[in-house]
C-alpha cells in the first residue's frame, strides 16, 4: 500500500471534523478572545483554515523557514462571515489533498527540514511534517477552537466521540 493511501483517509477525516468546528463559529463572535494574549476566535479560525495550504511547503520545498513566510500565511485575514470561512477552508483542503494524493512514496519518505530565522528546527521525512506541521497542528487548534466554542455557549461538536452536547 502506498503512503498516500495511509494518509490521504487521516487527511479527510481531521479535515472533515475540523470543518465541522468550523461550523459552529459564531460570526458576531469573531473578535472575542478568552485573555489578552490569545487570538481572537476569527483568527484562529482563519488560521486553522490557512493549515492546509502549508502542504505546499512540505511538498514543494526541501527546506522552509518560517522566518520567510509572509505574515499573511501566518496570520491570515479573518473572513468577513462564517461562509467565507468556510468556502476557504474548502478550497484550501481540497487544493491539499489534491497535492497529497500526487505523492509517490519516494517523495513523502524524503527528508525535509524546518528551520526559524536559519537555525534548524528540525529535520524528518516528509509524510512526518505532513502529519505534525498539517495534521496535528490542525487538531491542536481545532482544540482551542472547541474551548472558544464552549466558552462562548455554542454547542460542541462531537469530534473522537461524544461531546457535551451531540452523542
Amino acid at each position: 500500500m502506498a503512503i498516500k493511501d495511509i494518509l490521504l483517509p487521516e487527511y479527510d477525516h481531521e479535515m472533515a471534523v475540523t470543518r465541522r468546528v468550523l461550523e459552529r463559529a459564531p460570526e458576531a463572535d469573531f473578535g472575542w478572545k478568552p485573555h489578552d494574549k490569545s487570538w481572537p476566535l476569527g483568527g484562529l479560525a482563519a488560521h486553522i483554515a490557512s493549515i492546509p495550504t502549508w502542504i505546499h511547503a512540505v511538498l514543494e520545498r526541501a527546506e522552509f523557514d518560517i522566518a520567510d513566510a509572509p505574515e499573511d500565511d501566518l496570520r491570515p485575514a479573518v473572513p468577513a462571515s462564517r461562509d467565507e470561512l468556510l468556502n476557504r477552508f474548502d478550497r484550501n483542503v481540497a487544493e491539499g489533498r489534491r497535492l497529497l494524493d500526487g505523492q509517490a512514496d519516494a517523495q513523502l519518505l524524503a527528508m525535509w527540514t524546518f528551520k526559524r530565522q536559519g537555525q534548524t528546527a528540525f529535520t524528518v521525512p516528509r509524510v512526518a511534517a505532513l502529519r505534525s506541521f498539517v495534521l496535528n497542528h490542525t487538531v491542536h487548534h481545532r482544540g482551542q477552537m472547541s474551548v472558544y466554542l464552549r466558552l462562548r455557549n455554542v454547542p460542541v461538536p462531537a469530534i473522537y466521540g461524544r461531546s457535551a452536547d451531540e452523542g
